[in-house]
C-alpha cells in the first residue's frame, strides 16, 4: 500500500553463488515460517525480517535485520512458490528489487528492474514461479499532475530468479488497464488476471489527492480481465464486458484457491465485492452482495484451504472475517467477526507452512500484528507480545516457510494508490 507520509492511507529479488536455494533447516526446530515486512518510512526503505515461532506464532527479528529495500517507498512484495526469492517494488523509483533468500532468511539483492510506466503500486506471481505481474500506476507520459491510465507489465521469471525483458503487447512494453489501478490477482490456475481499477485518487478519509472532495457518486470502480497465454502474453476480455464494473473505489482483490471466485474490497462504501468466475473468465457478482465490512477496507487475503477470508480495515483499525459458502458466499464468523489490530493496517497474510497464525502490517503503527487462527472456527486470537515493531511505516508482508513446513505459496494485498 502507498501512503502519503502525513500518514494518511491512499488507495494508495535471483540466487547469489555462494548461498543455498530456498528455506531449510538450519537447526531453528521451533522456526515454521520466515516473514519479510516493508517499511516505508525511511529513505531507502527498508525490510524487517522475522522467525515465526511454531507452537506461538510469535515473531523474534533476525539478525541483520531490518535490510533496504533497494529505493525509496517499498509498497508491495511477493514471494516466489519455491521460497527462493523475494521481489520488492519500490513506488517512488520505478523500480522492482529481486533479492535472492538466504537458507537462515538473510537477504541478498541480485538484480534491480525499471518498470515502462510510473509509480508501480501493486505485483503477484502465478502459482508455477515463472511470470511476474506488475502494476504501474500511470502509463508513460503521466503522472500525478497530468494523470492517466495505468499498466500491466508481465515479465518472465528465469531459473535463477532473475527477470526477463519483459512482455511486448505488440509495440507497447505493457497492457493497458483503466485509471489509478491498485491491485493485481492471478488465478491458482494461471489462466486470468485481474487488475483492479480505482479510478479515483481515493485516501483513508474518503478524499481526492487534493483533499477536497469526494469523488462522485457517479463514479465508478473496475476490474480488468485478462487470459493469460503460455508465454505470458495477455488478452482482455473485451468482448466479454473486460473492464467489468466493480463499486465506486476498489482497492484490494484476492481469489479463493480453487479459481472459481474473486473477492474485491470497496475502500469508499466499505463493503466486499464477491464474483464467480466463469470458465472464460468473466466475472459474474454474487447473488445478496456487496458485503459489510469495517470502516475503509484496504487489504485482503484467503486462508489456504479457502474457507476463511480476512480483510483490513484501515480506518477502524481491525480484520474483518468472513467463511466462504458453498456458492462463494461469504458470511461473518459465528462468535465475531471483527478483531482489533494495531493503528492504520495494510496487508494481511496467512502464513505458508501451517496455515495457522496470521498476520498484518500497521502503517501507523509502525509494527505488525500476528494472531492464531482457530482452523475450525476462523476466530483470531492475539500471538505473544503482539504487536511487534518493525522499522516504521510499514506497508505490506509476506513469508517463505521454514523446513519442510510447506503447504501452499501465499501472497497478500492491500489497496493501493498514488499521492
Amino acid at each position: 500500500m502507498k501512503f502519503s507520509k502525513s500518514g494518511h492511507a491512499l488507495l494508495a529479488a535471483a540466487v547469489s553463488v555462494g548461498i543455498g536455494l530456498g528455506i531449510t533447516s538450519c537447526g531453528q526446530s521451533n522456526t515454521v515460517d520466515y516473514l519479510y515486512v516493508t517499511d516505508s518510512k525511511n529513505n531507502p526503505g527498508q525490510i524487517s525480517v522475522y522467525r515465526v515461532d511454531q507452537e506461538s506464532g510469535a515473531l523474534t527479528q533476525i539478525q541483520d535485520s531490518p535490510y533496504s529495500s533497494g529505493g525509496r517507498n517499498p509498497v508491495a512484495e511477493v514471494t516466489s512458490p519455491n521460497g527462493a526469492d523475494l521481489y520488492v517494488i519500490n513506488h517512488d523509483d520505478n523500480t522492482i528489487v529481486e533479492f535472492a533468500i538466504g537458507t537462515d532468511a538473510k537477504l541478498y539483492p541480485q538484480h534491480t528492474y525499471n518498470t515502462p510506466g510510473s509509480e508501480p503500486i501493486a505485483l503477484a506471481i502465478n502459482k508455477a514461479g515463472n511470470l511476474l505481474f506488475v502494476v504501474d500506476t500511470f502509463q508513460a507520459g503521466f503522472t500525478n499532475a497530468n494523470p492517466g491510465p495505468g499498466a500491466v507489465v508481465v515479465y518472465p521469471i528465469n531459473s535463477d530468479g532473475s527477470l526477463g525483458t519483459n512482455i511486448a503487447n505488440g509495440s507497447l512494453p505493457y497492457w493497458p488497464v483503466q485509471n489509478y489501478p491498485s491491485a493485481v490477482n492471478v488465478l491458482t490456475n494461471g489462466s486470468f488476471v485481474y487488475v483492479v481499477n480505482t479510478n479515483n485518487p481515493v485516501s483513508a478519509t474518503g478524499l481526492n489527492n487534493n483533499g477536497t472532495n469526494p469523488p462522485s457518486t457517479n463514479s465508478q470502480g473496475s476490474v480488468s480481465a485478462f487470459s493469460v497465454a503460455t508465454g505470458g502474453a495477455l488478452t482482455e476480455l473485451t468482448s466479454l464486458g473486460s473492464p467489468f464494473q466493480s463499486g465506486v473505489a476498489p482497492n484490494a482483490a484476492a481469489s479463493d484457491p480453487t479459481s472459481r471466485f474473486l473477492y474485491v474490497t470497496d475502500g469508499l462504501t466499505n463493503q466486499l465485492i464477491a464474483y464467480t468466475i466463469l470458465s472464460t473468465g468473466m466475472l459474474t457478482p454474487l447473488q445478496n452482495g456487496p458485503f459489510k465490512t469495517d470502516v475503509f477496507p484496504n487489504g485482503i487475503t484467503i486462508d489456504p484451504t479457502g474457507v476463511y477470508i480476512y480483510v483490513t480495515n484501515f480506518n477502524s483499525n481491525d480484520i474483518s472475517a468472513f467463511t466462504i459458502g458453498t456458492d462463494g458466499t461469504p458470511s461473518s464468523l459465528a462468535g465475531g467477526g471483527t478483531f482489533a489490530t494495531d493503528t492504520g493496517p495494510t496487508c494481511v497474510l496467512v502464513e505458508p507452512a501451517l496455515g495457522r497464525f496470521v498476520y498484518t502490517s500497521a502503517f501507523l503503527g509502525n509494527s505488525v500484528t500476528g494472531y492464531r487462527l482457530n482452523p475450525n472456527t476462523g476466530l483470531l486470537t492475539g500471538t505473544e507480545n503482539s504487536p511487534y515493531p518493525t522499522a516504521g511505516q510499514s506497508t505490506c508482508v509476506a513469508a517463505v516457510p521454514h523446513g519442510n513446513h510447506a503447504t501452499t505459496h501465499v501472497q497478500a494485498t492491500s489497496g493501493n494508490g498514488a499521492s
